[in-house]
């Protein structure tokens, strides 16, 4: 279900402390990074290629977020920040199993449920990652397989229409909408979405950002 654009100032209240959040196809990572320099507690950036994150965006955590030291100084290493920064590459559709914050199975929703350990990311950050048509439903399992249930939030920034690849956030959204997942302990697994922001200047292909979650 998708609710029409009507944006409050908590849809852009993001983070609270110590939240844990994953940037999902991270590429640059920046979102994340400033995640981890605002409260974050975890951080964890995702990309296809290795290669990204080893030539993007770990120097970019790197150049952000240690301390800049006086050329004399040791090798030690000081942070301006406390969150856990870690990184992972992989596909959308296997990714998940090396993922710390996930659902696996439903004896461990029970598990935790009962122990009130919350699993799973409090939010997900996502930008240009629906351009595929073929990998949006690996996209979606890994959404529901990563977000925190029943708080954790998606926020995803995306144009319309990706022309040529058939991919965009209402492909995307179309996806969600027709789900209904059966799996989950506490309801069934629906997605609410609701615009957050559009950028429309009538010249070029319209870009949105959608915030989803669980109903």
């Amino acid at each position: 279900m998708r609710s029409a654009p009507n944006p409050s100032h908590s849809d852009y209240t993001l983070l609270g402390k110590n939240d844990v959040v994953t940037r999902l196809g991270c590429g640059h990572g920046l979102p994340g990074i400033w995640m981890g320099l605002e409260g974050a507690a975890v951080v964890h950036f995702q990309d296809f290629n290795a290669e990204v994150l080893r030539c993007l965006t770990i120097p970019n955590v790197n150049a952000n977020c240690l301390k800049k030291s006086p050329s004399f100084a040791t090798d030690v290493r000081e942070w301006n920040t406390d969150a856990e920064f870690r990184f992972f590459a992989g596909d959308w559709s296997e990714v998940h199993q090396i993922l710390p914050h996930t659902w696996t199975n439903e004896k461990e929703q029970n598990c935790c449920s009962s122990l009130d350990q919350p699993v799973g990311y409090d939010i997900i950050l996502m930008a240009e990652t629906v351009y595929s048509v073929s990998a949006l439903p690996h996209l979606y399992e890994l959404i529901k397989k990563c977000l925190n249930r029943p708080d954790g939030v998606v926020y995803m920034a995306a144009k319309k229409h990706y022309f040529g690849v058939g991919g965009g956030s209402r492909r995307f959204l179309s996806l969600v909408e027709k789900d209904v997942d059966k799996m989950i302990l506490f309801s069934p697994a629906i997605m609410e979405a609701c615009l957050v922001a559009e950028v429309a200047d009538g010249s070029s292909n319209v870009r949105e950002v959608w915030k989803l979650h669980f109903k």
